[in-house]
Protein backbone atom coordinates (compact mmCIF):
# COMPACT_ATOMS: atom_id res chain seq x y z
CA UNK A 1 0.00 0.00 0.00
CA UNK A 2 1.22 3.30 -0.14
CA UNK A 3 1.94 5.33 2.60
CA UNK A 4 1.94 9.43 3.09
CA UNK A 5 3.87 11.92 6.09
CA UNK A 6 0.89 10.93 8.11
CA UNK A 7 -0.03 7.63 7.12
CA UNK A 8 1.81 3.95 6.80
CA UNK A 9 -0.01 1.63 5.35
CA UNK A 10 1.26 -2.29 4.76
CA UNK A 11 0.82 -4.40 1.71
CA UNK A 12 2.70 -7.07 -0.34
CA UNK A 13 4.85 -7.22 -3.72
CA UNK A 14 6.53 -9.55 -5.95
CA UNK A 15 9.14 -9.43 -8.89
CA UNK A 16 9.16 -9.62 -12.79
CA UNK A 17 10.84 -11.12 -15.06
CA UNK A 18 10.12 -9.87 -18.64
CA UNK A 19 11.26 -11.53 -21.71
CA UNK A 20 10.54 -9.24 -24.60
CA UNK A 21 12.49 -8.19 -27.67
CA UNK A 22 12.93 -4.82 -28.59
CA UNK A 23 9.97 -4.28 -30.65
CA UNK A 24 7.06 -1.66 -30.40
CA UNK A 25 3.86 -3.94 -29.55
CA UNK A 26 0.92 -1.82 -29.01
CA UNK A 27 -1.01 -4.19 -27.80
CA UNK A 28 -2.26 -7.81 -25.58
CA UNK A 29 -3.60 -10.86 -26.42
CA UNK A 30 -5.41 -13.49 -23.62
CA UNK A 31 -4.67 -17.06 -25.55
CA UNK A 32 -7.95 -18.87 -25.21
CA UNK A 33 -8.41 -22.58 -25.77
CA UNK A 34 -8.09 -23.27 -29.55
CA UNK A 35 -5.73 -20.74 -30.57
CA UNK A 36 -2.86 -20.64 -32.33
CA UNK A 37 -0.24 -18.38 -33.41
CA UNK A 38 -1.68 -18.67 -36.93
CA UNK A 39 -4.96 -18.15 -35.78
CA UNK A 40 -3.77 -15.20 -33.63
CA UNK A 41 -1.73 -13.79 -36.57
CA UNK A 42 -4.94 -14.13 -38.94
CA UNK A 43 -6.48 -11.63 -36.53
CA UNK A 44 -4.06 -9.10 -35.79
CA UNK A 45 -3.11 -8.88 -39.79
CA UNK A 46 0.29 -10.56 -38.92
CA UNK A 47 1.56 -13.49 -38.64
CA UNK A 48 3.04 -16.35 -36.30
CA UNK A 49 6.90 -15.57 -36.78
CA UNK A 50 6.20 -11.95 -35.81
CA UNK A 51 4.59 -12.51 -33.00
CA UNK A 52 6.91 -15.11 -32.02
CA UNK A 53 9.53 -12.86 -32.06
CA UNK A 54 7.92 -10.21 -30.06
CA UNK A 55 7.51 -12.52 -27.33
CA UNK A 56 10.68 -14.06 -27.43
CA UNK A 57 9.14 -17.42 -28.61
CA UNK A 58 11.57 -20.17 -29.39
CA UNK A 59 8.82 -22.38 -30.67
CA UNK A 60 4.93 -21.67 -31.78
CA UNK A 61 3.67 -23.82 -28.39
CA UNK A 62 1.35 -21.67 -26.49
CA UNK A 63 -1.26 -22.22 -23.78
CA UNK A 64 -4.77 -20.58 -22.38
CA UNK A 65 -4.13 -17.52 -20.42
CA UNK A 66 -0.64 -16.80 -21.55
CA UNK A 67 -0.63 -13.26 -22.75
CA UNK A 68 0.98 -12.04 -25.80
CA UNK A 69 2.10 -8.87 -27.20
CA UNK A 70 0.82 -8.29 -30.34
CA UNK A 71 1.07 -5.31 -33.05
CA UNK A 72 -2.10 -3.60 -33.06
CA UNK A 73 -3.80 -0.30 -32.83
CA UNK A 74 -5.86 0.17 -29.44
CA UNK A 75 -8.37 2.10 -28.06
CA UNK A 76 -9.02 3.42 -24.88
CA UNK A 77 -12.97 3.63 -24.10
CA UNK A 78 -14.65 6.77 -23.42
CA UNK A 79 -18.19 7.78 -21.86
CA UNK A 80 -20.61 6.76 -24.27
CA UNK A 81 -19.12 4.06 -26.40
CA UNK A 82 -20.00 0.07 -26.72
CA UNK A 83 -18.58 -2.26 -28.42
CA UNK A 84 -20.48 -1.96 -31.36
CA UNK A 85 -20.09 2.02 -32.04
CA UNK A 86 -16.43 0.92 -31.51
CA UNK A 87 -16.31 -1.60 -34.33
CA UNK A 88 -18.52 0.41 -36.68
CA UNK A 89 -15.56 3.48 -35.84
CA UNK A 90 -12.85 1.36 -37.24
CA UNK A 91 -15.20 -0.39 -40.02
CA UNK A 92 -14.65 -4.03 -38.02
CA UNK A 93 -17.33 -6.71 -36.99
CA UNK A 94 -18.12 -7.05 -33.72
CA UNK A 95 -16.88 -10.82 -33.38
CA UNK A 96 -13.46 -9.76 -34.08
CA UNK A 97 -13.66 -6.76 -31.90
CA UNK A 98 -14.76 -9.28 -29.14
CA UNK A 99 -12.17 -11.89 -30.12
CA UNK A 100 -9.15 -9.83 -29.98
CA UNK A 101 -9.94 -8.79 -26.64
CA UNK A 102 -11.68 -11.65 -24.99
CA UNK A 103 -14.82 -9.77 -24.60
CA UNK A 104 -17.95 -11.87 -24.64
CA UNK A 105 -19.87 -9.58 -22.56
CA UNK A 106 -21.30 -5.69 -23.23
CA UNK A 107 -19.73 -4.42 -20.57
CA UNK A 108 -16.78 -1.31 -21.00
CA UNK A 109 -15.87 1.26 -18.88
CA UNK A 110 -13.97 4.39 -19.85
CA UNK A 111 -10.05 4.25 -19.68
CA UNK A 112 -10.39 0.54 -20.69
CA UNK A 113 -8.08 0.07 -23.46
CA UNK A 114 -8.99 -2.69 -26.19
CA UNK A 115 -7.06 -4.12 -29.06
CA UNK A 116 -8.35 -3.41 -32.47
CA UNK A 117 -8.08 -6.51 -34.54
CA UNK A 118 -6.85 -6.30 -38.29
CA UNK A 119 -4.54 -3.03 -37.98
CA UNK A 120 -1.07 -2.36 -37.19
CA UNK A 121 0.15 -0.20 -34.63
CA UNK A 122 0.32 3.92 -35.13
CA UNK A 123 3.86 5.52 -34.32
CA UNK A 124 4.59 9.28 -34.27
CA UNK A 125 7.88 11.07 -35.95
CA UNK A 126 9.35 10.70 -32.65
CA UNK A 127 10.24 6.69 -33.50
CA UNK A 128 12.86 5.68 -35.46
CA UNK A 129 14.45 2.47 -35.95
CA UNK A 130 17.15 0.64 -34.18
CA UNK A 131 18.08 -2.57 -36.11
CA UNK A 132 14.93 -3.23 -37.79
CA UNK A 133 12.46 -2.28 -34.71
CA UNK A 134 10.85 0.64 -34.04
CA UNK A 135 11.50 2.07 -30.66
CA UNK A 136 11.92 5.77 -29.50
CA UNK A 137 15.34 6.50 -28.75
CA UNK A 138 15.75 9.17 -25.53
CA UNK A 139 19.57 9.83 -25.16
CA UNK A 140 19.52 9.01 -21.04
CA UNK A 141 17.37 6.02 -20.68
CA UNK A 142 18.25 4.09 -25.03
CA UNK A 143 15.29 2.65 -26.16
CA UNK A 144 11.87 3.43 -24.55
CA UNK A 145 8.07 3.33 -25.55
CA UNK A 146 5.28 5.38 -26.13
CA UNK A 147 2.28 5.45 -23.71
CA UNK A 148 0.55 8.37 -21.42
CA UNK A 149 4.36 8.45 -20.91
CA UNK A 150 7.32 7.04 -22.06
CA UNK A 151 8.63 4.05 -20.31
CA UNK A 152 11.11 1.36 -20.92
CA UNK A 153 11.14 -2.14 -20.86
CA UNK A 154 12.51 -1.93 -17.02
CA UNK A 155 9.73 0.31 -16.37
CA UNK A 156 7.58 -1.98 -17.20
CA UNK A 157 8.88 -4.97 -15.18
CA UNK A 158 8.82 -2.18 -11.76
CA UNK A 159 5.39 -1.87 -12.20
CA UNK A 160 4.01 -5.53 -12.97
CA UNK A 161 5.98 -6.78 -9.73
CA UNK A 162 4.75 -3.82 -7.84
CA UNK A 163 0.88 -4.53 -9.05
CA UNK A 164 1.42 -8.17 -8.25
CA UNK A 165 2.23 -7.33 -4.61
CA UNK A 166 -0.65 -5.01 -4.17
CA UNK A 167 -3.08 -6.71 -5.66
CA UNK A 168 -3.32 -9.98 -6.08
CA UNK A 169 -6.11 -11.84 -5.50
CA UNK A 170 -8.18 -8.50 -6.30
CA UNK A 171 -10.28 -7.60 -9.79
CA UNK A 172 -8.18 -6.91 -12.62
CA UNK A 173 -9.24 -3.58 -12.64
CA UNK A 174 -8.13 -3.15 -9.42
CA UNK A 175 -4.38 -4.11 -10.80
CA UNK A 176 -4.93 -1.69 -13.44
CA UNK A 177 -5.47 1.07 -10.83
CA UNK A 178 -2.60 -0.13 -8.91
CA UNK A 179 -0.32 0.79 -11.86
CA UNK A 180 -2.66 4.17 -12.73
CA UNK A 181 -2.37 5.52 -9.34
CA UNK A 182 2.01 5.18 -10.26
CA UNK A 183 2.09 6.74 -13.73
CA UNK A 184 -1.00 9.50 -12.04
CA UNK A 185 1.97 10.16 -9.41
CA UNK A 186 4.82 10.41 -12.32
CA UNK A 187 2.75 13.11 -14.14
CA UNK A 188 1.87 15.49 -10.45
CA UNK A 189 4.15 17.94 -9.77
CA UNK A 190 4.29 16.92 -6.24
CA UNK A 191 5.81 13.17 -6.71
CA UNK A 192 8.92 12.41 -8.97
CA UNK A 193 8.62 12.30 -12.45
CA UNK A 194 9.90 8.74 -13.40
CA UNK A 195 8.34 5.20 -12.43
CA UNK A 196 10.69 4.11 -10.65
CA UNK A 197 11.24 7.02 -8.88
CA UNK A 198 7.78 6.94 -7.78
CA UNK A 199 8.04 3.31 -6.35
CA UNK A 200 11.27 4.03 -4.56
CA UNK A 201 10.14 7.13 -2.96
CA UNK A 202 10.90 7.81 0.64
CA UNK A 203 9.19 10.07 2.91
CA UNK A 204 10.41 10.89 6.62
CA UNK A 205 12.14 8.02 5.84
CA UNK A 206 9.81 5.15 5.07
CA UNK A 207 9.25 4.15 1.86
CA UNK A 208 5.83 5.32 0.10
CA UNK A 209 5.33 1.14 -1.02
CA UNK A 210 5.80 -1.14 1.40
CA UNK A 211 6.74 -3.90 -0.92
CA UNK A 212 9.80 -1.87 -2.03
CA UNK A 213 10.71 -1.87 2.30
CA UNK A 214 10.17 -5.73 2.81
CA UNK A 215 11.78 -6.81 -0.42
CA UNK A 216 8.84 -8.21 -1.94
CA UNK A 217 9.26 -6.02 -4.64
CA UNK A 218 12.27 -8.32 -5.96
CA UNK A 219 9.96 -11.45 -6.51
CA UNK A 220 7.99 -12.58 -9.75
CA UNK A 221 4.86 -11.11 -11.01
CA UNK A 222 2.06 -12.08 -13.01
CA UNK A 223 1.45 -12.73 -16.00
CA UNK A 224 -1.98 -10.58 -15.20
CA UNK A 225 -0.23 -8.05 -13.77
CA UNK A 226 1.82 -7.49 -16.82
CA UNK A 227 -0.65 -7.07 -19.01
CA UNK A 228 -2.36 -4.46 -16.52
CA UNK A 229 0.74 -2.39 -16.54
CA UNK A 230 0.79 -2.64 -20.24
CA UNK A 231 -2.68 -1.21 -19.94
CA UNK A 232 -2.10 1.28 -17.24
CA UNK A 233 0.72 2.37 -19.41
CA UNK A 234 -1.24 3.26 -22.31
CA UNK A 235 -4.24 5.17 -21.04
CA UNK A 236 -6.76 3.00 -18.61
CA UNK A 237 -6.79 4.37 -15.46
CA UNK A 238 -10.36 3.31 -13.71
CA UNK A 239 -9.33 5.24 -10.60
CA UNK A 240 -9.93 8.49 -12.17
CA UNK A 241 -6.92 10.31 -11.45
CA UNK A 242 -6.49 8.89 -7.39
CA UNK A 243 -3.30 8.92 -6.14
CA UNK A 244 -3.34 6.64 -2.98
CA UNK A 245 -5.03 2.96 -2.72
CA UNK A 246 -5.45 0.93 0.20
CA UNK A 247 -7.24 -2.27 1.53
CA UNK A 248 -10.43 -1.40 2.62
CA UNK A 249 -9.58 -3.52 6.58
CA UNK A 250 -7.49 -0.16 6.29
CA UNK A 251 -8.09 2.06 9.88
CA UNK A 252 -5.98 4.70 9.52
CA UNK A 253 -8.22 7.71 9.79
CA UNK A 254 -5.95 9.83 6.97
CA UNK A 255 -6.26 7.84 4.52
CA UNK A 256 -10.29 7.32 5.06
CA UNK A 257 -10.71 11.49 5.21
CA UNK A 258 -9.09 11.42 1.42
CA UNK A 259 -11.76 12.03 -1.41
CA UNK A 260 -12.43 8.70 -2.84
CA UNK A 261 -12.23 8.03 -6.11
CA UNK A 262 -12.97 4.65 -6.60
CA UNK A 263 -13.40 1.43 -4.63
CA UNK A 264 -12.54 -1.84 -6.91
CA UNK A 265 -12.87 -5.19 -5.05
CA UNK A 266 -11.38 -4.97 -1.69
CA UNK A 267 -8.90 -1.63 -2.45
CA UNK A 268 -10.12 1.91 -2.33
CA UNK A 269 -8.50 4.67 -4.32
CA UNK A 270 -8.12 8.53 -3.40
CA UNK A 271 -7.31 11.54 -4.34
CA UNK A 272 -5.14 14.03 -2.28
CA UNK A 273 -6.97 17.05 -0.44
Amino acid sequence: MLKSKKARVFLATVSLSLTLVQTAYAGTYKVVAGDSLYKIGNLFNTTASTIMKYNNLKDTYIYPGQVLYVPSDTYTVKAGDSLYLIAKKYGISLYSLRKANNKWDDYIYPGQVLNIPGSTPTTGSSYVSDNGNSVYQEPSRGSVYRGVITYSLSDLDLLARLITAEADGEPYEAKVGVGAVVINRVKDYRFPNTISDVIYEKTDGYYQFTPVENGWINKPASEEAKKAAYDALHGSDPTHGALFYFDDSATNSWLWSQPIAARIGRMVFTYLK
